[in-house]
């Protein structure tokens, strides 16, 4: 049986070069159309060569219709449509073998500007952590156009799993993890003495209120940021490239 041809909407746009790249670097099967500016024509030889030999289109085209292909000024001259990356489901198997690997982990819930979730995923592959998972939460974004933007090519080396809050952070916890949420709190312990004898998962709540009362209950421990106090907290994007680097550190 013949597969159904994909539909507009079963597929994503992938802009920029960092991220057409990535994209490439790691599932080339999965790019449907290529176009770019004149300026990227050599630059981008290679990629054509790819798309070429899969016998799927590519294209040179101007600023003003590349745009419109794009729905955003914001393309960088390349754009690629693409299968989208799937977001995997979580199994709680995977929290004892991630525990035993060391491996750190950063949990969303709740994040709901796209962009910021790019920002994020932006710099967990510039610092090397490898999976980020996000909640069943209403508001909760997941991977869209505007992300994979903004994530500058970070969305296809980071996988994106979909886990039911608050349970699995008590499976984390349970498998070894340190599970600590972030909050203003007066029982909150700033960020340098949260002790390091197990791998830690920090835990990000929505950009406006913060993690549900039954996410932050599961949490191990309660961390914030201390600062001058002229403002009361950082965007949830820059509080977690932070957190990232504190966990890309231990």
């Amino acid at each position: 049986m013949s597969k159904a041809p994909l539909r507009p909407n079963d597929l994503t746009k992938v802009a920029g070069l960092p991220a057409v790249r990535a994209l490439f670097a790691n599932r080339p099967q999965d790019v449907e159309r290529l176009f770019y500016e004149e300026r990227f024509k050599t630059e981008l030889g290679g990629l054509c060569k790819q798309m070429a030999a899969q016998r799927k289109p590519y294209r040179m085209v101007p600023t003003d219709e590349l745009t419109k292909i794009a729905g955003t000024p914001l393309h960088g001259g390349v754009l690629a449509v693409a299968k989208p990356r799937p977001v995997l489901m979580f199994e709680p198997r995977l929290a004892t073998d991630w525990a035993k690997a060391g491996k750190p982990l950063l949990l969303l819930d709740g994040v709901g500007n796209p962009h910021n979730v790019g920002a994020i995923m932006r710099s967990m592959a510039f610092f090397g952590l490898e999976h980020l998972l996000i909640s069943d939460h209403p508001e909760q974004a997941a991977l869209s156009d505007a992300a994979n933007r903004v994530a500058e090519g970070g969305a296809d080396w980071v996988s994106l799993w979909r886990a039911p809050f608050p349970a699995t952070l008590k499976t984390l916890s349970q498998a070894g993890y340190r599970v600590a949420g972030t909050a203003l709190s007066d029982t909150a312990v700033p960020l340098e003495k949260l002790p390091r004898d197990k791998p830690i998962a920090f835990v990000m709540g929505n950009e406006e209120i913060g993690l549900p009362p039954a996410s932050l209950a599961a949490c191990d421990s309660v961390v914030m940021l201390p600062g001058s106090g002229k403002v009361q907290s950082l965007n949830v994007a820059s509080t977690a490239a932070i957190l990232v680097w504190e966990l890309a550190r231990r």
